[in-house]
């Protein structure tokens, strides 16, 4: 099957608008005829729900938590770009997107990005409207702050609740729409498998996770927005119930997934305490406009810092090593998150690693409060020479802009970051792979679409901060909501879809067979035993840094251990009845086999790009090393029976208005 991206001609600036301009449209009284399907109710699917109630489609939302508030997108805390020069520092249409195609590695669909970067403004407008209460500034405009691998400000912030704010104006859209009974909502529901008929989507299976009853529903499209796959590593950022299941069962159904391997590790996180954590948890990059990133300039202290002999205020300036600033003194500690995340292993590698574990750099804040508290006194007329009155002054402020994140790590860490340097360290936390999708935001299969961070189309081999709000609100609110209805357009006289259909049965019982499967099998070790099993191969062999060796080993121990899994897990209690247990059973199936196919593809993947460091391809300072004459494409797998047997197809990069060059934050 030859890939077809469907990407309009012409100029790329125009391609959207014209694009819009020539499409097919539904008209309001044939919308009221047609369903859609929405899997996943976070800022992707809960924007495309509403949006779509909006314009008069009946709409069928499923999400596996208590309420839409509950979706993942509420942990996103920095901010969302947009490119509207409030600052008039230079930020363009064209400078957005440039940033995120030299921050994706150059490895993201230029036309795609550059429709998200045009669309951005909208979305803050139409948050602004929603009542999403934005930071402003002294006049009441809108604030901005910056974020890496930018040298403008354009990030849109609610301190450091962004996610959750733009969470809440969604979930208020759509509440709208229920009330109107446009929308029907299923929480506590978990999709188990997509249902194909005459070759289209046409509806999906759905267990009722409070009584553990099966589900048919059907609908003339699917769309999928059920968030990354981050969890495949078991700690990560990631809510624990995050999953790829939704994404996963339509691949196996025939739609291609794209890049698995480009996955981000987020370098300012709080580091592992222990084998008892279940998660981790994010400090926000918004921090790194403000703190300092650094480990002592010396073994020694480092050692004593590890031993408790010394702590991090014991030192002064001569003794810290900021190797940030050192590395990259044009964007310093705002460099992208992968090349942060490299060079802060690489010192804990080195031996200058802070805490017990040795896994762990500082993050500072003591030179933004004195820099705050010096002005503050100076604007208020009060003595700048006063250290005391200095710290208090711009302790005030780094609070306001900052001080829920402070609040959770003293809760969490149990030290005040206002007076000792927070300890942060990579983790695992965003995934740009995911179900490849033509510009019209559809997969493989015909009237199935995937959107936000459960496609693979916008962010390349590593995604910028505050991108990530950005595309799920841009694929929501403006984008899926054009391109459906060109797909849906034939349709509106086809009638209500029948789940009484064969295809419906077969997948029906498919699903009661797994669930079956896993209640009846009589093993020994938990679900949990074999998803940590997975995850420290994951994080050991196809982590951070992957070669050839640990790859090939890695691809064996999956299959290895997606086998024993099968043999050997138990599941407790029963299938009709609220199972956690048989939940999570589900999803690490998925996770063995997606486990093994992110292993292939970064096997395969002979270069070194954004989130994605192979050893074996680095330049002299260690920095990634792209190979754009072999691997400028998108590695789309087809499935064929197991992660083994997956066959690539290649979608080429054209870029016509980026030049290739090596990425440099010199």
């Amino acid at each position: 099957m030859a890939l077809d991206s469907k990407i309009p001609n012409g100029p790329i600036a125009d391609k959207w608008t014209n694009y819009k301009d020539h499409i097919n449209l539904v008209n309001p009284a044939n919308k009221r005829n047609l369903d859609i399907i929405v899997v996943g109710t976070g800022l992707a699917g809960g924007s495309a729900a509403a949006t779509l109630a909006e314009l008069g489609y009946n709409v069928k939302a499923f999400c596996f938590q208590d309420s839409p508030r509950r979706a993942h997108s509420i942990a996103a805390q920095g901010g969302i770009n947009a490119a509207k020069n409030y600052k008039g520092d230079g930020d363009s249409v064209y400078r957005l997107f440039y940033d995120t195609v030299k921050g994706g590695d150059y490895r993201a669909r230029e036309a795609n990005v550059h429709r998200l970067a045009e669309v951005s403004a909208n979305i803050i407008d139409q948050c602004v409207a929603q009542g999403v209460p934005l930071a402003r500034e002294y006049g009441g405009l809108l604030d901005n702050r910056s974020f890496g691998g930018t040298l403008v400000s354009r990030t849109f912030y609610a301190q450091g609740q962004t996610g959750q704010q733009l969470l809440l104006g969604a979930y208020s859209a759509m509440n709208r729409q229920i009330g109107r009974g446009k929308i029907k909502m299923y929480n506590r529901h978990e999709m188990l498998d997509i249902v194909i008929v005459d070759g289209k989507a046409r509806g999906i299976i759905a267990r009722n996770l409070i009584t553990g009853e099966i589900e048919r529903h059907s609908a003339h499209a699917v769309v999928i927005g059920s968030g990354g796959y981050g969890n495949v590593f078991f700690l990560s950022t990631n809510a624990m119930g995050s999953n790829a299941t939704a994404a996963w069962k339509i691949h196996k159904k025939g739609a291609f997934f794209a890049n698995p391997c480009y996955t981000q590790i987020h370098p300012t996180c709080i580091p592992v305490s222990g084998d008892h954590q279940s998660k981790l948890t994010l400090m926000s990059e918004s921090l790194r406009n403000d703190g300092r990133i650094w480990v002592p300039a010396k073994l020694e202290d480092a050692q004593a810092i590890r031993e408790g002999r010394k702590k991090a205020t014991d030192l002064s300036e001569a003794e810290r090593d900021y190797f940030l600033e050192r590395r990259y003194p044009a964007f310093g500690n705002l460099v992208p998150r992968d090349v942060a995340s490299r060079a802060a292993k690489e010192r804990c590698d080195a031996g200058f690693g802070v805490n017990k574990t040795g896994e762990a750099v500082y993050l500072d804040f003591a030179a933004a409060i004195k820099r705050y508290g010096t002005e503050e006194a100076y604007v208020k007329g009060l003595d700048a020479n006063d250290a005391a009155l200095v710290t208090k002054l711009g302790t005030a402020i780094v609070k306001s802009k900052y001080g829920n994140l402070f609040q959770m790590y003293l809760k969490i860490v149990d030290e005040d970051p206002y007076v000792t340097p927070m300890m942060i360290y990579p983790a695992v936390h965003y995934t740009m792979g995911g179900t490849w999708v033509d510009y019209n935001l559809m997969t493989t299969i015909p009237g199935c679409f995937s959107i936000g961070e459960s496609n693979f189309s916008d962010h390349g081999a590593n995604r910028l901060g505050a991108s990530a709000l950005m595309q799920g609100l841009a694929d929501g609110y403006f984008v899926l909501p054009y391109t459906i209805g060109d797909y849906l357009a034939p349709d509106i006289k086809m009638g209500e879809i029948s789940t009484d259909l064969p295809e419906f049965v077969e997948a029906e019982k498919a699903v009661k067979d797994q669930i079956e499967k896993f209640i009846n099998n009589n093993g020994k070790h938990s679900v949990d035993y074999f998803h940590k099993k997975l995850g420290k191969i994951m994080w050991d062999k196809v982590g951070m840094a992957r070669n050839a060796k640990g790859l090939t080993e890695a691809i064996e121990e999956i299959a290895a251990l997606r086998e024993e899994f099968y043999r050997d897990v138990k599941v407790p209690g029963s299938a009709n009845e609220f199972n956690q247990e048989l939940e999570k059973a589900t999803r690490v199936a998925d996770f063995l086999e997606l486990g093994e196919l992110f292993a292939k593809d970064a096997l395969h993947r002979n270069e070194s790009c954004g989130g994605h460091f192979r050893e074996e391809y680095q330049t002299e300072e260690g920095e990634a090393l792209r190979d754009d004459e072999n691997f400028a494409y998108v590695a789309a797998w087809e499935y064929k029976g197991k992660p083994s047997d997956a066959v690539l197809h290649k979608e080429p990069l054209n870029y016509e208005n980026i030049k290739l060059v090596q990425r440099s934050y010199k």
